[in-house]
């Protein structure tokens, strides 16, 4: 083992306590999908929204999806969360028929990706009344900022919590968090990949034989705050590609080498490698006929503050150009974005 001092610090064991993630160099990531749902509830379940002569509350959480997480890249703390909830309510009018107002609070996008401001929250009414449409209104212009503050509560609160540990101590023992060191990123949530969800209608063909294809071309560009050789270790190195997909991957990045991705769904070999700067493959999506590959060609361009990187798919079948497109940027793109914080401008 290397001795502090020599080599490559990134990969040395240094006298420190836990002996592991020397620098906070490496991703770590802790869940914190069920403390997120216990948290929500407790801010929201029995949440007081009277004013004047209108008392409302809400009553039980009916429904809530999602997951949250918390990652350490290189020091630098990532957040990432999306939640969908239906929260029961009710209400009366002081002087009113005394009769309970009742209806559901629907929350479809909270997640890092939106402002408060832009998350909606969606009121409605089991019965439509005179009264309960004065409450339902009185919700949509009032009760909605209180629901938005309980929800920045959570934020500051996930935030709180899940930084106690991320950063782990250097080798003097100390631990440094900048103020800026704590983000959220602007590019979607850390989903487990699975290539199935977006897919072609079109008929699968096992051989080419017989078979004449409709093939269109496919170019598309993306940023990425890194270095031009960061975003190529991503596509190269089994571990990184392994931590983006969320799944066993092989790869063999050399010329001639194969890969396999997404459960199988994805395979191909390289073709050419220039580190930092060109990836070139021959690049196949599972349902297509069996010796019928694509030809992919990842231009990778170091700009002054970002990584510009361009892509060209020649030879996509045309009934899954679209689908295609949307994979690239969902499974590839954003998910690098997510795991790696390369989507962040800190």
């Amino acid at each position: 083992m290397a001795k502090w001092g020599e080599g490559d610090p990134r990969w040395i064991v240094e006298d420190r306590p836990d002996a592991t993630n020397v620098n906070n160099w490496h991703w770590t990531e802790k869940n914190a999908g069920p403390w997120s749902k216990d948290r929500l509830k407790e801010l929201l379940v029995g949440l007081d929204l009277s004013k004047d002569s209108i008392s409302c509350k809400l009553t039980d959480m009916e429904k809530i999806k999602g997951e949250a997480s918390a990652n350490n890249r290189k020091g630098k703390l990532i957040f990432f969360y999306e939640w969908k909830m239906n929260i029961n309510w009710e209400g009366h009018i002081a002087g009113g028929s005394g009769e309970l107002v009742k209806g559901q609070v629907e929350i479809p996008n909270l997640s890092e990706e939106n402002d408060l401001d832009d998350i909606e929250i969606t009121v409605t009414v089991k019965e439509n009344t005179d009264e309960s449409l004065r409450v339902k209104e009185f919700m949509h212009r009032i009760a909605r900022d209180k629901i938005r503050s309980q929800l920045d509560l959570y934020i500051s609160s996930l935030r709180e919590e899940f930084s106690k540990g991320m950063i782990l101590p250097k080798k003097d023992g100390k631990v440094s968090i900048k103020p800026d060191t704590i983000s959220n990123i602007t590019s979607g949530f850390n989903k487990k990949i699975d290539m199935s969800p977006v897919v072609s209608n079109a008929p699968s063909n096992k051989s080419t034989a017989g078979v004449k294809l409709d093939l269109e071309n496919i170019e598309l560009k993306h940023k990425f705050q890194c270095r031009a050789e960061e975003f190529y270790d991503a596509m190269t190195k089994i571990e990184m590609v392994m931590a983006f997909t969320r799944g066993d991957a092989k790869i063999e990045a050399e010329k001639g080498g194969k890969f396999v991705l997404f459960g199988g769904n994805i395979s191909g070999n390289f073709v050419e490698l220039v580190p930092g700067k060109k990836i070139v493959q021959q690049w196949r999506y599972k349902r297509w006929p069996e010796s019928h590959l694509s030809s992919v060609t990842i231009d990778i361009t170091q700009e002054a503050d970002h990584t510009l990187v361009t892509l060209k798919q020649i030879g996509v079948p045309k009934c899954d150009v679209e689908m295609t497109k949307q994979n690239w940027e969902r499974y590839y793109w954003e998910s690098i974005k997510r795991t790696f914080g390369f989507g962040a401008f800190f």
